[in-house]
């Protein structure tokens, strides 16, 4: 038996915006800081042990990590980054604001790039400043231009495959800290999500979701620290 506990970073400022964010590293504003650490009060008195956490490359997702771990008593604890657990690449789209986005392209068109699961928004401009190619995070990496959750499930579930799972193969307690599609990406794969209901599944912000895994990493059991603040989970 092993325990997974995903951990979606709080608010970050361009959240607060409403702003597609995907790969733009911004912060977590005073709330985001505030459920992060609220994360980490739920871990410690839950009784949970972490062995050791990953997190994406994003400021917004480690410093979640290190606000919810000092907030457990378990900041010690080794910590993997990788870019593979970045929020989705949002393309054309990222840094605009959502409300101006839908009056221009119709709301229905923004729902089908935000909420479909194969259709990813417009690629990311040649001349874009949001390009992340000179970025060293990535170095010698072959980065998109945009993404769809199921494009985000193909560079997740490779390295979930060859760093994370082994870990919990073996027994350990992980803490995944990481963004709404990475992390439903995790879900997906986990709890054999089909493809039309992936879309529906919510991850709250700051709610630790503790999944217990067999020895072949399936879930037997799955539950939100904060049951008020709890989503409606795929059936196991």
């Amino acid at each position: 038996m092993s325990t997974l506990i995903l951990l979606r970073h709080g608010q970050s400022q361009w959240n607060l915006e409403d702003k597609f964010t995907g790969w733009v590293d911004v912060d977590l504003t005073p709330q985001g800081e505030a459920e992060a650490r609220k994360g980490g009060e739920l871990i410690k008195a839950a009784g949970l042990v972490i062995d050791r956490c990953y997190a994406s490359v994003l400021t917004r997702a480690i410093r979640t990590s290190w606000l919810a771990l000092h907030a457990a008593d378990q900041v010690f604890i080794p910590e993997t980054k990788d870019w593979r657990l970045n929020e989705r690449h949002y393309g054309g789209l990222t840094g605009l604001n959502k409300t101006e986005t839908a009056a221009r392209h119709g709301a229905e068109q923004v729902k089908v790039w935000r909420r479909s699961y194969d259709v990813p928004p417009p690629p990311l401009p040649a001349d874009s400043p949001f390009d992340f190619a000179g970025d060293r995070r990535y170095a010698g990496a072959t980065l998109p231009s945009t993404e769809s959750l199921k494009t985000t499930l193909a560079r997740v579930q490779p390295y979930w495959e060859s760093e994370i799972a082994p870990k919990l193969a073996a027994g350990e307690t992980v803490l995944v800290a990481a963004h709404g599609n990475s992390l439903r990406a995790i879900v997906k794969l986990l709890f054999a999500v089909p493809d039309d209901a992936i879309v529906g599944v919510e991850i709250p912000t700051g709610n630790p979701l503790v999944v217990e895994l067999d020895g072949g990493l399936t879930p037997t059991a799955a539950r939100y620290l904060d049951e008020a603040r709890a989503q409606p989970l795929p059936a196991l």
